[in-house]
């Protein structure tokens, strides 16, 4: 059984990774609308990730015994200065996330919830993953700046990329 104050800081992080969810799709749809299609669906499959995420985070709450609540989403940015700032601020939010889960994991430490700790390393794991891939997007982008050759070439390497369903997920 989850002690009351983990399950609303559980509850409080699916919230969270539902915003994140609507930021990644209102992302897509600013790359799609700037003519960068392939960027556009590496922001949708960001938006598949992060509903993964809420609902790792919903199955845990259930599987140990407490509610979920969900709650409103916040309205989330739709406008970008360009696409390095888009994955600037893509790495901003991975940063806060990052953040979240770093707070969930000291509140179960403090709680010593080993089962919540457990659950919450494929979180830490992601979160570095997650950290270096925008940077290596931003550092891409100040490579080429504004070279149409190197923007389209980065555009169809990110539009390759494919939605793969988080482990934790795996037969649920």
């Amino acid at each position: 059984m989850l002690a009351k104050n983990i399950e609303n800081a559980i509850n409080s992080q699916i919230n969270a990774e539902l915003w994140s969810a609507y930021l990644y799709l209102s992302m897509a749809s600013y790359c799609h609308a700037n003519g960068n299609p392939g960027m556009g669906k590496w922001f949708e499959v960001q938006f598949q990730e992060e509903q993964d995420h809420a609902k790792i985070f919903f199955n845990y709450v259930i599987q140990r015994g407490g509610n979920v609540t969900l709650k409103a989403i916040d309205e989330v940015p739709t406008t970008w200065e360009n696409l390095l700032d888009v994955f600037e601020s893509t790495l901003k939010h991975e940063q806060k996330v990052t953040s979240l889960i770093n707070e969930l994991y000291a509140l179960s430490t403090e709680e010593k919830d080993y089962a919540t700790q457990s659950m919450l390393k494929w979180f830490i794991d992601e979160q570095v993953e997650e950290e270096e891939t925008a940077q290596n997007i931003i550092d891409n982008l100040r490579m080429i700046k504004d070279n149409g050759y190197g923007l389209y070439m980065l555009d169809k390497e990110l539009g390759a990329r494919t939605y793969t369903q988080a482990s934790p997920l795996a037969g649920k």
